[in-house]
């Protein structure tokens, strides 16, 4: 088992999209375990530096790449052995932060309501890593539940670079906040390598992540990558230590909700054998929906089922 540290660099990063064609910042073998440092953030959302640590490495990326999209993103990981077909199983280890400040924006034209607001707003929120909370400008103390918004693999080549902004059959931005250390995200690969990268660093967010930001701020992940050439399915899935979890991503939310209830029945068909009726009615009496985000073009919903229904 090989372990490796990938830090953010003009040369390590993408800011904005997914590319198939994109050459890897990192080669490693499947059952390696990977730490990944992240960024984020343009220029307009940094706090005082005379009172906050703000990356060096941020504002070299400022300088040197062009965003073409909100999230600057780590990466890519090529993982040997994963091929179009495969499973990329991503076992979150470790996340932790790795400066003292988030920022929250809220943008006119975006998130749940995107006409209430005619101007943006740009909050700094201090983080305590030591006592795990971010400090409202109220004076809120809010318990921070660190995790990456965005994890996935590159695209089939035929798509072409894809923005970061909606996630896809791939991950990226799922904004998911189930997906903290002690999880594991299944992504289905469709090139040579996956590609796995990451960033848009969260310190907290609700379901729904409605004004379209969370706590967004700079992570470290630890990560170890299995290839699974036994799993066959097309759409991210999760797993935390007491539930399963199904993904559904459209930009209507009845879509969302009737894709992970979907996948949901399918994997309880393949875990325990019952027969769609049966699965349909256990996701009806145990299954829980959870609206994941609704301010990504494609919103999502997620399904979790607890592990004891599946035995």
């Amino acid at each position: 088992m090989g372990k490796h540290h990938l830090k953010p660099s003009v040369e390590s990063c993408h800011w904005g999209y997914f590319d198939a064609t994109q050459k890897p910042a990192l080669k490693v073998a499947s059952g390696d375990i990977v730490t990944i440092d992240t960024v984020t953030g343009p220029p307009n959302v940094l706090p005082d530096p005379e009172r906050f640590f703000i990356p060096p490495e941020l504002t070299d990326i400022h300088a040197g790449l062009k965003p073409e999209g909100p999230h600057i993103l780590t990466g890519p990981v090529y993982v040997e052995g994963a091929k179009p077909g495969n499973v990329l199983e991503v076992r979150i280890h470790e996340v932790s932060l790795l400066q003292d400040w988030g920022f929250n924006l809220i943008l006119p034209l975006l998130g749940t309501l995107p006409h209430d607001y005619d101007e943006p707003r740009i909050v700094n929120i201090p983080l305590d890593k030591e006592r795990n909370v971010g400090t409202m400008p109220w004076g809120l103390e809010l318990e921070l539940a660190p995790f990456f918004g965005v994890m996935g693999l590159a695209p089939p080549k035929g798509w072409g670079r894809i923005s970061s902004i909606a996630p896809q059959a791939t991950g990226g931005n799922l904004d998911n906040k189930e997906l903290v250390a002690g999880t594991t995200l299944y992504l289905p690969v469709f090139v040579e390598g996956g590609l796995f990268s990451c960033g848009d660093g969260h310190g907290c967010q609700g379901d729904g992540e409605v004004c379209v930001t969370a706590i967004e701020t700079a992570l470290r992940g630890t990560f170890e990558f299995i290839v699974r050439d036994d799993l066959t399915f097309t759409y991210p899935r999760a797993e935390t230590a007491s539930h399963h979890i199904t993904m559904g991503m459209d930009p209507d939310l009845d879509q969302c909700a009737i894709k992970a209830l979907r996948d949901m029945i399918a994997l309880l068909g393949e875990k325990r054998g019952l027969s769609h009726a049966d699965a349909y009615m256990l996701c009806s009496l145990a299954g829980d929906l959870h609206v994941t985000q609704t301010v990504n073009g494609s919103k999502g919903v997620h399904m979790m089922m607890h592990k004891k229904n599946f035995s």
